[in-house]
C-alpha cells in the first residue's frame, strides 16, 4: 500500500558568505545540504527539499522558500516547536522562519509568480558591511542608471544577461520593477522584480548599469545590449556579496 505524503513549505533566510549557493553540489558546502540534514535528523526519514531557485556562491537571501514531503504518519507537531528545533541544528548564518502545510502538488519553484532581488552598494569603508555590500570608489550617475534600468521593462528576452550552457528552456522573463534607491548618503540599493530570473542575470544587469553610471555608455545603450542577445556585449558581473534574494511570491501564501 502506497504511503500518503504530506507537503510543507519552509521559509528560510541566510547569509551566503560561507556557502557555495543554495543548491547541493559535490565537494562544496551549501545551504540546501545543511537544511536537508537538519530536517532528516528531526523527522527521522530522508528529506530532500526543492528550492524556489538557486543562488550563486556568496549570495544572500532574506526570504527563500523550499518544499519537502514527509510520510503522513510522521508527526510535524507544533510548527513553532519544530522551527525552534530546526534552528538549533542549523548554523548561526541560516535561519528557518516559517513552516506551512500546503497542497500535495504545490511547488516551491514552479508556483512562484514573482521574485525580487536587491543589490547593495556603499561608498565608505564600513566593517559591518564587509561581505554584505559592494564598496564603490565613487558615486555613479544614478539618474542615468535608472533611465537604463527602466528600459528592462520593455523587453522579455534577456539572453544577454544569462550564463552560457545553462539548463533552462527559455530566456524569457517579465521584469516589473528595476530601480536604484538611496538608503542614506553612503548606501545605494538596486531593486528588481520579475516572474523569473536567469542564472547570473541580476549581477550582469547591475554590471551593465554600472558601466552607464560611470559614463562609459549612455542609458540608451541598454537597448543595444538586450537586442544583441550576447553575454559578451553586457557588462561584467558584479561581486556576489551585494546580492540578496528578498521576496518570493505565491498565489496561495
Amino acid at each position: 500500500m502506497e504511503t500518503t505524503r504530506r507537503r510543507y513549505f519552509i521559509e528560510i533566510a541566510f547569509d551566503g558568505g560561507a556557502y557555495h549557493g543554495w543548491q547541493i553540489q559535490p565537494n562544496a558546502l551549501t545551504v540546501q545540504e545543511l537544511l536537508d540534514k537538519a530536517l532528516t535528523t528531526l523527522l527521522r526519514e530522508p528529506i530532500g527539499t526543492v528550492g524556489c531557485g538557486r543562488t550563486d556562491t556568496g549570495v544572500h537571501a532574506t526570504q527563500l522558500f523550499a518544499h519537502f514531503d514527509v510520510a503522513h504518519e510522521a508527526t510535524i507537531g507544533d510548527a513553532d516547536a519544530l522551527l525552534y528545533r530546526i534552528n538549533a541544528l542549523l548554523p548561526h548564518d541560516i535561519a528557518a522562519k516559517r513552516l506551512i502545510a500546503v497542497a500535495p502538488d504545490a511547488h516551491a519553484r514552479f508556483d512562484a509568480v514573482q521574485r525580487s532581488y536587491e543589490y547593495h552598494t556603499h561608498f565608505k569603508k564600513d566593517p559591518f558591511l564587509r561581505g554584505r555590500s559592494w564598496q564603490l570608489r565613487s558615486v555613479p550617475d544614478v539618474g542615468a542608471m535608472n533611465e537604463a534600468a527602466a528600459i528592462l521593462q520593455q523587453y522579455e528576452d534577456f539572453s544577454c544577461f544569462s550564463k552560457s550552457n545553462t539548463q533552462v528552456h527559455t530566456n524569457i522573463c517579465r521584469v516589473t520593477r528595476a530601480e536604484w534607491q538611496w538608503v542614506d548618503e553612503q548606501r545605494l540599493v538596486f531593486h528588481i522584480s520579475a516572474n523569473r530570473f536567469l542564472r547570473n542575470m541580476v549581477r550582469a544587469i547591475v554590471g551593465t548599469l554600472m558601466d552607464v553610471g560611470r559614463g562609459e555608455h549612455p542609458p540608451e545603450y541598454m537597448h543595444t545590449v538586450i537586442r544583441s542577445k550576447s553575454r559578451s556585449v553586457a557588462g561584467t558581473s558584479v561581486p556576489a556579496c551585494g546580492l540578496y534574494l528578498t521576496e518570493v511570491m505565491y498565489p496561495f501564501l
